[in-house]
């Protein structure tokens, strides 16, 4: 009888708070009023591992998140459209990026350019276009509105640290204004440029128009540049570097809008203009500075515990500094003796002259409570604080509330006192600190317990919320008690901890239970107590017992259980693993000497003595009919071994990296399931197992980092599992039947594609370097296509290819029978291909719904896959959908790409002039009809928009920003 299996799937993803691999974007809470919407602490936008969260600050809640099913890789980076708040940017570690919906929370597009992870993101004024900047050292621009890529820079040798968009037409609010930029007149989408900074320690401008670098200078000094921040006003940047080192630049707003392509004027163009250096205090590399964007004041961090907070002066502070500088000068010149000192009294007035540490001057430095991962500003509206949006490395976020000080005292010394700042609000409750090293399910699989350094947390598991949150040492091991309501805890100090989850307090400590570290816990099968194992070469016995304890001032007493030391087993080499069998007659102990031992527990005699593995024996685990054990090593390997005479029953390479941990399912509704395997690896994967058959079941994959701990609940309908990226899953059996052979083929198809995907990266950087080639410039190509091929471009193309074969097929079949009725000859009916026929479509619409189908970042680089030979009979089809006005837009974008990508060939093939000819009369036509309908349109919304005018009227869009308008000054002072 063939035995059959059930599918596990990836369930539910908790315990993170924001992981440390991408920024922090903070929001205002959605209001429908505008004068309320910043009166709440807001919403956090954060990273967790490759979804998307946004929390409540205030509630410390999870609002949304974002998940899409398809996507595997580690967020690297997010931002915020300027002009649709509900419009967020995302890149991920393989080098793609998506456009998230944050209303309805799914993906509008998904863009594949660049072949590493993306590092940088930036919307530019429109919000029409993105640019995102890669570690394979690229910058692409992509087109939102027609959903592909415009053109990739190349020009830095090492990962792009920073970019931002520079357009000549952004004005710099006055008092009063609310500094919204004003909409975009029709020569601004062409009349931007690009600020890049990179690992290789350059600063570029690029012209998009001409997708030229016209300008490169070096930024630091000492190393890499590691971080940009543009002035909102779009006047001045700062670049950062190792050793603490700050760089103030001038972008020259004249020079970007007096520019021209032109190659006379190249020369004399100088757009960044260099001020001076900055030396912050810490000393650490400096990861990103932000401006905030209201205000004069700048926040820098690196990666230690500390946000520094830089203020830029005004107008007025900065000429009496100048004006402070100027008498030093003169005292120190008479305390020389010299005399008709010129110091410069001509240029009192210039602040353009003054140096930077005249205008920036540290404020105050936010001391934080982990190393910070990211910072955003939170609230934009500054009256008498402002707030500050930190993310940690301890999987937390915190927001800090820091005063400004009042205008009387800001002429005056920093020495008076840095500002008092706080720590308004948290989020920790949801996630632990450290990586989580021992899980626990109790008895009846409802709750959860996990354990790290320094906390321990248990879980509803149902809803994933966090119940308890209780402080305990260095924790290595942990274990529900019979009656779950208490939890004991084994530490890397040798103690054991006792905590009772009810009243959320420790009832017991065992202090020194272990001279080493506790490595192994396991209650007996009874109930009655508990064995544990250490880094003290012992295995000791604990009974459970109840003591009354006095209550100070009173004769009553209160009852708490304890544990009572009975019997202490003493081995050779430190204890590592250890467990009972389920009957209780045996314990297996595994030993730094790479073997595990069997003992009786009444007699403590050694049974079995098992050796095989070549490292220390991680974890151990016991079939509930006590007759297999199954034991994992650093080997990577799982061994099976007969609990009757100890034979090794088959020896399995399981994993890439060590194996961690390894279950059997206790009591499993179908007994053929009672050897069921689950094995844990620092390879991130879970694997099941058939021990009776030595077959590989499936393999699960979804953790982004090493995954220290695994449980099964008592049915193995669930498992949980805790990782380095410090999530907790859940992975539930679900009702689809699982084949050996469809999983054996979805493996090889993962293979390949992975093997494919190494190709195809390979093929395109030989391409780039023939290109480079044959540019003939040593520093290669600077403009290039933003193609990238893959998979699903793959199959993309495929799919043209064969649509277009069948359709051309039917196509000529049925003008040949229609040409034969036209002469009179008898035919019959031609034979339609089974697609065509099946639901009676013409041709021309089955290969219209295939173009339609494929996402339109896909389409370019399917289009590439056709050969030239393809190209005759799709431009027939493309004539056919001008005449009969089928989806212009899509035709034009294909019949265009194809007529670039293919020109050389078409200018020499006099068989394409006649169909091109025959196109060119049928797209003016059609697009002639297509404008006249557009500018119908447009004079009608200019009717109606005149006379909303006169009668008063305002949108609702144009009444939210004045109600949000802030009457503070914003300017780069003294440096543009």
């Amino acid at each position: 009888m063939v035995k059959t299996y059930l599918k596990y799937e990836p369930a539910e993803s908790f315990g993170v708070v924001a992981t440390s691999g991408a920024n922090v974007v903070w929001t205002p809470s959605p209001r429908s009023s505008g004068a309320l919407r910043y009166t709440s602490a807001g919403v956090a936008h954060v990273p967790a591992n490759e979804d998307i969260l946004a929390w409540d600050i205030k509630k410390s809640e999870l609002v949304a998140r974002w998940s899409d099913p398809d996507n595997k890789a580690v967020v690297t980076v997010i931002i915020q459209s300027k002009t649709d708040s509900d419009v967020f940017a995302a890149g991920y570690s393989d080098g793609s990026v998506r456009l998230w919906d944050a209303q309805t929370k799914n993906v509008i597009i998904k863009f594949d350019g660049h072949r590493s992870a993306v590092t940088r993101l930036a919307f530019d004024k429109s919000g029409t276009r993105l640019a995102s900047g890669s570690r394979d050292t690229d910058i692409i621009i992509w087109d939102l509105v027609r959903e592909q890529g415009v053109v990739r820079l190349r020009g830095h040798k090492e990962q792009i640290t920073g970019l931002a968009f520079v357009s000549p037409s952004t004005q710099q609010p006055q008092d009063g204004e609310d500094g919204v930029d004003e909409p975009m007149q029709d020569g601004d989408a062409t009349d931007s440029f690009i600020v890049s900074t990179s690992k290789d320690a350059l600063i570029k401008v690029w012209d998009v128009a001409s997708q030229y670098c016209i300008e490169t200078h070096v930024t630091q000094s000492n190393g890499e540049c590691w971080a940009l921040g543009v002035d909102p006003s779009q006047t001045g940047c700062i670049t950062a570097g190792n050793d603490g080192e700050l760089r103030v630049w001038t972008l020259n707003m004249e020079q970007f809008k007096t520019y021209t392509s032109q190659l006379d004027n190249a020369a004399d163009t100088k757009f960044l203009i260099d001020r001076g250096t900055l030396l912050r205090q810490g000393k650490d590399r400096t990861t990103a500075i932000h401006f905030h964007p209201k205000s004069n004041y700048i926040a820098v961090h690196g990666s230690e515990k500390a946000v520094e907070l830089w203020r830029m002066r005004t107008d007025s502070e900065v000429k009496k500094a100048m004006a402070r500088r100027r008498k030093r000068a003169r005292e120190k010149a008479a305390a020389a003796g010299e005399k008709d000192v010129d110091m410069g009294n001509a240029a009192e007035d210039d602040i353009s002259e003054a140096a930077v540490s005249d205008i920036f001057v540290p404020y105050v430095i936010v001391r934080t409570g982990g190393k910070v991962t990211s910072v955003s500003w939170a609230s934009p509206s500054v009256a008498k604080s402002m707030q500050l949006l930190v993310s940690t490395s301890q999987n937390a976020l915190e927001l800090y509330t820091v005063p400004i000080q009042p205008s009387a005292s800001k002429s005056k010394s920093t020495s008076s006192g840095d500002p008092d700042y706080t720590r308004a609000l948290s989020i920790e409750m949801p996630g632990h600190r450290t990586d989580v090293r021992s899980v626990s399910l109790s008895s009846d699989d409802t709750m959860l317990a996990s354990a790290s350094n320094g906390s321990l947390k248990v879980w509803n598991l149902a809803t994933q919320s966090c119940l308890r949150t209780l402080d305990c040492g260095y924790a290595l091991c942990c274990s529900f008690l019979p009656g779950d309501r208490i939890v004991v805890v084994g530490t890397k100090s040798g103690s054991l901890e006792l905590f009772d989850i009810t009243t959320s307090s420790l009832i017991s400590t065992v202090e020194d239970a272990h001279k080493g570290a506790v490595w192994a816990m396991r209650v007996h099968p009874d109930g009655k107590s508990v064995a544990t194992g250490g880094a003290d070469k012992a295995v000791k016995f604990w009974r459970f017992d109840v003591v009354k304890d006095e209550v100070p001032g009173t004769k009553r007493t209160t009852s708490r259980l304890s544990l009572t030391h009975t019997r202490t087993m003493l081995l050779s080499d430190d204890v590592l693993a250890l467990c009972f069998t389920p009957d209780a007659k045996c314990i297996a102990v595994s030993t730094l000497d790479n073997t595990i031992k069997v003992f009786f527990v009444d007699s403590l005699k050694l049974y079995l003595n098992l050796y095989g593995h070549k490292l220390p024996v991680l974890h151990i685990a016991i079939a509930s009919d006590s007759k297999l054990l199954a034991s994992c090593s650093a080997d990577k390997n799982i061994r099976l071994w007969g609990l009757d005479f100890g034979d090794c029953h088959r020896a399995l390479f399981a994993h890439d990296d060590s194996i961690m941990s390894l279950s059997f399912i206790r009591d499993p509704p179908n007994p053929a399931d009672i050897h069921t395997l689950f094995s844990a690896s620092k390879d991130g994967t879970l694997k099941t197992w058939d021990a009776d058959k030595f077959q590989h079941l499936q393999k699960l994959s979804a953790h982004h980092g090493e995954i220290w701990a695994l449980a099964v609940s008592r049915t193995g309908e669930t498992v949980v599992t805790a990782s380095h990226d410090k999530s907790l899953r859940i992975w539930r059996q679900s009702d689809e039947p699982l084949f050996l052979e469809e999983e054996r083929e979805k493996e090889l198809e993962d293979l390949h594609d992975a093997h494919l995907a190494e190709r195809l990266d390979r093929d395109a950087r030989d391409a780039d370097m023939a290109a480079d080639e044959t540019a003939g410039d040593e520093n290669g190509q600077e403009a290039a296509v933003p193609s990238k091929q893959t998979s699903a471009t793959l199959t993309a193309g495929e799919k043209i290819t064969a649509a277009l074969e069948i359709a051309h097929a039917d196509l000529l079949a049925t003008q040949e029978y229609e040409r034969d009725l036209a002469e009179g000859r008898p035919a019959a009916p031609p034979q339609r291909h089974p697609l065509l026929s099946f639901s009676n479509t013409p041709p021309e619409i089955h290969l219209l719904k295939t173009l339609e189908a494929i996402p339109a970042p896909q389409l370019t680089d399917a289009l590439l896959l056709l050969s030239f030979s393809t190209i005759s009979p799709l431009f027939a089809f493309i004539s056919i959908f001008f005449e009969r006005h089928m989806n212009v837009q899509l035709t034009c974008r294909v019949f265009f790409f194809l007529l670039r990508t293919h020109h050389k060939q078409i200018v020499a093939s006099s068989e394409l002039r006649p169909v091109l000819l025959e196109i060119h009369g049928r797209m003016r036509r059609c697009l002639n009809e297509w404008k006249e309908v557009m500018g119908f349109n447009l004079a009608g919304c200019t009717i109606l928009s005149r006379r909303m005018r006169e009668q008063g009227v305002k949108r609702l869009e144009d009444v939210e920003p004045a109600a949000q308008r802030q009457g503070v000054k914003r300017g780069f002072v003294g440096v543009a």
